[in-house]
């Protein structure tokens, strides 16, 4: 054979075969940035929350209390004899649980509940377009927009027994009642954190529903009153419907806030909250800082962690199956 027989025997290397390998490279690397790109927040999760969550569980199988909090590590083990604690409602560790628990299940309902209505009330309303509109989203947006203690710590003077603004109107201005009221005591308590949370809770909802409105087409409002549809109806029919994707976070949003909200009734009460607004989560921060039970208090945030996951996916799968079945 000669050479040019070689040549010609020998296989030709095409410019498609060359870039394959480069191609291949590039794909892997735009495949591989998101997952960069989102690793320096992975970690700080990780050190922020699953870290102290980790030893939180391992803080509920201890025996830790106030003479083991220098050396934490050293509390005998205990296994799961916190939890049986929390759970054994005849006990009066366990019925106080039990009654903050309901306690707040009933305030977060509530609050949810007028949070999202005012919130959505307030943005169909704001939809139409009128002088000084602008200036009317502004402070409606005041409540959300202040700092929770500076917020807070007002009401607290508003709901002052002797000097308080909430008195001198319902008893000296309007004369509702026979006396003025103790508010941050008592049964009152209930209705005055109620007051705060929704007051400082329904301009998030009313944010997040005038978003959703942008994206209601105005065609279908003129063609439903073309067609003889009134307020509620029109509202009935595409507003709420068109709300549904929005809604869904909204309240679950909504729910996991309140329910595991603390600054609100710890700077309305202090650390001894009366019973009627004894929420879980200052519950829990007396069993564990006030009686310096911290294995008892680890338990129950376990146990409401626990409580508040399977709430959610339950939440989230009756959500997704009811928008597959509305779909379909």
């Amino acid at each position: 054979m000669t050479t040019a027989t070689f040549k010609e025997a020998a296989p030709e290397t095409s410019p498609g075969a060359a870039r394959e390998p480069r191609r291949r490279t590039g794909r892997i690397r735009r495949v591989s940035l998101p997952y960069l790109l989102l690793l320096p927040a992975l970690v700080l999760e990780l050190l922020v929350h699953l870290v102290p969550m980790a030893i939180g569980i391992v803080m509920s199988l201890r025996e830790l209390t106030q003479f083991y909090i220098r050396d934490w590590g050293t509390a005998p083990w205990s296994g799961l004899d916190n939890y049986r604690v929390s759970v054994d409602f005849d006990a009066p560790v366990g019925e106080a649980l039990l009654r903050s628990f309901g306690v707040t299940v009933a305030f977060t309902l509530l609050s949810v509940g007028l949070c999202w209505l005012t919130g959505t009330a307030a943005a169909v309303f704001m939809q139409d377009t009128f002088r000084g509109r602008g200036l009317l989203r502004t402070v409606f947006l005041i409540p959300y927009a202040l700092p929770v203690y500076a917020a807070v710590i007002t009401w607290v003077f508003m709901f002052q027994h002797d000097n308080g603004l909430v008195n001198h109107v319902l008893h000296d201005q309007l004369h509702l009642t026979d006396e003025p009221s103790f508010w941050l005591i008592g049964d009152n308590s209930f209705y005055a954190l109620l007051t705060v949370s929704v007051w400082k809770g329904w301009p998030f909802a009313f944010l997040i529903v005038t978003a959703g409105l942008q994206n209601i087409p105005g065609e279908l409002y003129e063609a439903a009153a073309l067609d003889g549809a009134g307020v509620w109806q029109r509202i009935r029919r595409i507003t709420l419907p068109s709300l549904r994707p929005v809604n869904q976070v909204l309240v679950l949003v909504l729910f996991l806030w309140t329910f595991n909200d603390f600054n609100t009734p710890y700077v309305l009460f202090g650390k001894a909250a009366p019973e009627a607004a004894d929420l879980i989560s200052v519950h829990i921060y007396q069993s564990s800082f006030v009686t310096w039970n911290f294995g008892t208090g680890s338990a129950m945030s376990v146990l409401l962690l626990l409580f508040l996951l399977a709430v959610t996916g339950l939440y989230l799968l009756l959500t997704t199956r009811g928008r597959r079945t509305s779909d379909a």
